[in-house]
């Protein structure tokens, strides 16, 4: 919400919801002590509008007890003389707050109420017959007594004048209706905090919170930590410049992680290579040293250390090639000369070659095709040939069998052509099958030096493999072998219409 809509919400919230709410308070609790009255006092009727009138209320009080006794004094007169039927009468008087007086001829004879409470009373009442009262109406005793009385008179049996009196404290309020104001006073007070905190929890989430995060966010910035995010709150000015330094943070971010895994790779290249450079520089200096120390002092021997150090330069310049290359593959700049190639023809060819270097380090090598004539793919046959050479060199690096095998197979997988190259190495570890195309990864954390490379021959082919077009995967069981298979897109011709 935008922050004008906001204060005008505001504006409208601390001015009419109070209102509405106090409203609502004041009908509750009134209908809760008007029940409260009925179930107490057993009168029915009670409005709100009685509840600002305590005397009203209490003058109702006395109606039923009135209609009671007025019909008891008119059947039975001569009760009024049994003093205990006048306390059990008295006795459900006093649960309304009123008790009974009895006068025979001019002598109180029961006294509801204590002397003290009912003494003003009694100085005040009215003769036999001066009083004209209802069920409806009292007589009102200021002063002292403070009381509303109803005057019943009759005759005993024996012919003497009674009146009975149902007196009405009404120096206080009933409990139930000074409750209900203290309720109310309590209501809007609890309205009003609550709207209170309501709008400043509102106006704080709103404004203070965003106006928080943008802060740690600028602090955590200029101290160079950008591992956080920065989430918006809302849809408003401070939701914007909070999607604002979340764009910026990504950027920077994404900078330094570029900047650091740049050096990271650099950093490992360079150990990657003085390991790599270093163990076949050793050995030739090792077999130089003994041709000029005279350890070569036969033929035979001679001529094994001379063939050691050619091989071993032969693996220094293979390295170098493969670290050359790679610069190349990394950085776009290797000019890729994409034919029309046929497939049978090139993977026959292909088989052939490697059929031949294989033979010669005593590898059982089986080719299988599965691809019709005809069938042709767009490539670059030098690069594929690499793929092709860099899988198998990788096989060979981590073989562990007396009785080496690679088997080669191409098939037709309908858009695609797919290439098979199989082993029976001690196979590749699940936890790391995920990583092996990744650059400069081995699985030997060990870097065995008897296995050579450099660590990016699978990061080479994964690249190649990529840049045709296809994708590269493998599958791999410990101590039974490894396949690797990659896919290429077939050629096909569009029919032009003459």
């Amino acid at each position: 919400m935008k922050l004008r809509n906001r204060l005008i919400v505001a504006f409208l919230a601390i001015t009419v919801i109070p209102i509405i709410l106090s409203m609502t308070l004041v009908l509750v609790f009134a209908k809760l002590q008007l029940g409260a009255i009925d179930r107490t006092y057993g009168i029915s009727g009670t409005t709100v509008e009685t509840l600002s009138n305590s005397t009203e209320v209490l003058a109702r009080l006395a109606k039923k007890p009135y209609h009671e006794l007025e019909k008891m004094v008119r059947e039975h007169p001569q009760r009024m003389d049994d003093a205990t039927y006048l306390k059990e009468f008295n006795q459900n008087l006093r649960e309304k707050k009123t008790y009974l007086l009895v006068r025979k001829d001019e002598t109180i004879i029961f006294i509801g109420a204590d002397s003290d409470e009912a003494e003003p009373v009694i100085g005040q009442l009215p003769k036999y017959g001066e009083a004209d009262t209802t069920q409806d109406n009292s007589i009102y005793f200021g002063g002292d007594a403070q009381s509303l009385v109803k005057q019943i008179d009759f005759r005993y049996p024996d012919g003497e004048e009674g009146s009975a009196f149902i007196v009405t404290d009404v120096s206080n309020v009933i409990p139930e209706v000074e409750q209900f104001f203290v309720d109310m006073l309590f209501g809007i007070v609890i309205v009003l905090m609550l709207c209170a905190c309501l709008l400043i929890v509102w106006i704080y989430r709103g404004i203070m919170r965003p106006l928080k995060k943008l802060q740690t966010a600028t602090e955590n910035i200029k101290e160079g930590n950008l591992d956080f995010e920065l989430c918006p709150e809302a849809d408003d000015e401070l939701g914007q410049l909070c999607m604002d330094l979340e764009d910026m943070r990504r950027r920077l971010k994404d900078n330094a992680e570029e900047k650091i895994a740049f050096d990271k790779e650099n950093k490992e290249l360079i150990s990657n290579i003085s390991h790599d450079l270093k163990t076949p520089v050793t050995a030739i200096k090792g077999y130089a040293e003994g041709i000029m120390d005279g350890v070569a002092d036969t033929p035979e021997k001679m001529e094994k250390y001379i063939r050691t150090i050619y091989n071993k330069a032969n693996e220094m310049d293979t390295l170098i090639n493969e670290l050359t290359f790679y610069s190349k593959i990394d950085t776009n700049r290797i000019p890729y000369n994409f034919n029309i190639i046929s497939v049978n023809e090139y993977f026959n060819d292909c088989a052939e070659d490697v059929s031949l270097e294989l033979e010669s380090k005593n590898v059982e090598f089986g080719f299988f095709n599965y691809v019709d004539a005809g069938v042709k793919v767009i490539a670059d046959a030098e690069q594929i040939k690499r793929v092709v050479h860099n899988i198998i060199n990788n096989s060979l690096k981590y073989m562990d069998k007396p009785k080496a095998k690679i088997n080669l197979r191409v098939k037709d997988v309908g858009d695609f052509i797919q290439v098979e190259l199989e082993d029976n190495g001690k196979g590749i570890a699940a936890k790391d099958l995920p990583n092996i195309f990744d650059r400069f990864y081995r699985s030997d954390a060990s870097r065995n030096s008897s296995k050579g490379g450099s660590g990016i021959g699978l990061s080479i082919v994964k690249k190649i493999v990529e840049e045709h077009g296809g994708k590269i995967w493998a599958t791999s069981r410990e101590e039974t072998g490894t396949t690797m298979y990659f896919v290429l897109r077939k050629y096909q011709e569009v029919p032009v219409n003459e």
